[in-house]
């Protein structure tokens, strides 16, 4: 959907990977990895979101590690429009805002890295009604053309520090 206003898909990349995580942070030489794209078209586009404001870069050794500009007046519009084109927003808002005392909850996977994908992959915490959930998230993965995959705990076993979730920490994106 995204990919009709935003025709690079280098730029669709970038604005996933730091809109969408706010505390994301890469180099240039990782996000060639990371995209299996050219350092030149990746390059071009970091200089531009930098050059805007978008941006914000600092030195690490050697490497220029870029980052979003939270400050940016226009960051939250753009993460905004990110959640509603990935599909995050509505699994919020008609989903999981209905399923009982929801306290938090945390994107993970690849969404969590800035990585586009077929899957949402949420923790979810507080005293979820698992059986209406296990009813309204088909019905949202078919609204949202997205698989939905959710870990439950209660607020008492919950415990961010003792839970894997790969490379990136997840992802707080909604609390009571």
């Amino acid at each position: 959907m995204l990919e009709t206003l935003v025709s690079s898909k280098t730029r669709l990349k970038i604005l996933l990977k730091f809109f969408l995580n706010e505390n994301a942070q890469a180099h240039l030489r990782g996000l060639e990895e990371e995209f299996s794209e050219s350092t030149n078209s990746i390059r071009i586009e970091l200089n531009r979101f930098e050059a805007a404001g978008f941006l914000i870069s600092n030195r690490s050794g050697n490497k220029k590690i870029f980052s979003a500009n939270i400050l940016h007046p226009l960051f939250k519009d753009i993460q905004s429009i990110l959640k509603k084109m990935t599909g995050i927003d509505y699994v919020i808002d008609y989903t999981l805002k209905q399923i009982g005392d929801l306290k938090k909850v945390y994107l993970v996977g690849s969404l969590a890295n800035g990585i586009d994908s077929k899957e949402i992959e949420l923790i979810l915490v507080g005293d979820i009604n698992t059986n209406y959930l296990n009813k309204l998230v088909p019905k949202a993965e078919k609204k949202i053309n997205k698989k939905i995959i959710f870990k439950i705990f209660t607020k008492k076993d919950f415990d961010l520090d003792k839970i894997d979730t790969g490379k990136t920490p997840p992802l707080l994106i909604w609390s009571k």
